[in-house]
């Protein structure tokens, strides 16, 4: 396994495993990420949290697995679909993408791939 930092939150809303999730309304809670333009600072573990309030852990730092939500090419800088699934950033008409990492590994929706956590923003 590659060395990563795992943090524990609370969750402000259900999030599925291997989702990229942003800050909730409180210190300590995660929501699940909903658009490219949310401040996502990592992604759930393979469990996830089913419901609100229940603890979740979210790999902070490192190279952790993501769920891929359309075709990803090794190398993409990666955002947060409506899902929470990494999709490639590709903004435009003016608006500003968060990004959460870069793709290690190519794939296709519903893969589980390989993200390089570094989150940033990328300009319209």
């Amino acid at each position: 396994m590659k060395p990563v930092l795992t943090e524990n939150f609370t969750a402000g809303a259900p999030i599925s495993p291997y989702r990229i999730c942003k800050h909730g309304a409180a210190d300590g809670a995660a929501l699940q990420a909903a658009a490219s333009t949310d401040a996502q600072f990592g992604v759930s573990d393979s469990l996830g949290a089913t419901a609100t309030g229940d603890r979740v852990d979210i790999f902070t730092m490192g190279v952790v697995e993501v769920e891929y939500g359309g075709a990803v090419t090794r190398g993409d800088n990666l955002t947060a679909d409506a899902d929470g699934k990494a999709v490639t950033a590709a903004p435009g008409a003016g608006v500003n993408a968060r990004t959460i990492g870069q793709a290690r590994v190519a794939g296709v929706a519903g893969d589980i791939g390989e993200v390089q956590l570094s989150p940033g923003q990328i300009q319209g």
